[in-house]
């Protein structure tokens, strides 16, 4: 559980761990092992990764929800009007996070919880964001149903993403997991999204989606 932090404008909400399975516990403790030194790594990420967040998240509009929030790395490209929302499955992440809307002193409210298991009702948010996360959650396809589900109709999903493990080799050994990962955008249609703008930057290797719930 998460402390409530009670001295910035937001506030950490606990997450009950229900049906979390091995792998969603295993990428969990991965996270958590890798949170202190995670923003000294992102410092030296390409100009294209930083130019795809400030682009997506000044997209985001009224209730808006950030999947995979970490240290809260995208918090300063957010429009200062947007209600905003931060899951992550990670405390230590979300500590980080917590110092950084204290530091920008904006208001957002950060809950441990689970991309697969949005614990959120149905057409609760405007706005779904998802940067540079999608990749790391063991089932691609639960966790955009979810997203789906929270959005209300006419909802915007701002989503980008590595797709390295779609392209040759790497999809072979892809498809002997559990649940391979696919290109997030053809998911994203599948669960129902509608496709209004994609693109790829940095040689092919990231692509940014900009889709809505119809």
């Amino acid at each position: 559980m998460i402390r409530v932090a009670t001295e910035f404008p937001g506030r950490v909400s606990g997450y009950r761990e229900g049906n979390m399975d091995a792998r969603t516990e295993k990428t969990r403790q991965l996270w958590e092992h890798r949170a202190n030194r995670y923003d000294t790594g992102a410092r030296w990420e390409p100009a294209a990764i930083r130019e795809s967040r400030r682009l997506l998240c000044a997209g985001a509009r009224g209730r808006t929800l950030e999947v995979a929030v970490g240290t809260g790395m995208n918090l300063q490209y957010y429009p200062p009007q947007v209600e905003l929302t931060g899951v992550d499955l990670s405390p230590a992440m979300l500590a980080k996070a917590e110092q950084k809307v204290r530091e920008q002193g904006r208001s957002a409210t950060l809950v441990e919880g689970d991309a697969q298991d949005l614990s959120y009702a149905d057409h609760s948010f405007d706005t779904v964001v998802c940067l540079f996360a999608l990749c790391t959650v063991p089932d691609q396809v639960r966790a955009l149903e979810e997203i789906y589900r929270v959005l209300v109709q006419g909802g915007r999903l701002l989503m980008a993403d590595h797709i390295e493990y779609t392209r040759f080799p790497a999809r072979v050994f892809e498809r002997r997991r559990d649940h391979p990962r696919r290109l997030p955008r053809k998911i994203a249609e599948e669960v129902g999204f509608r496709i209004g703008h994609h693109d790829r930057t940095l040689l092919g290797f990231v692509e940014r989606v900009v889709a809505h719930r119809p």
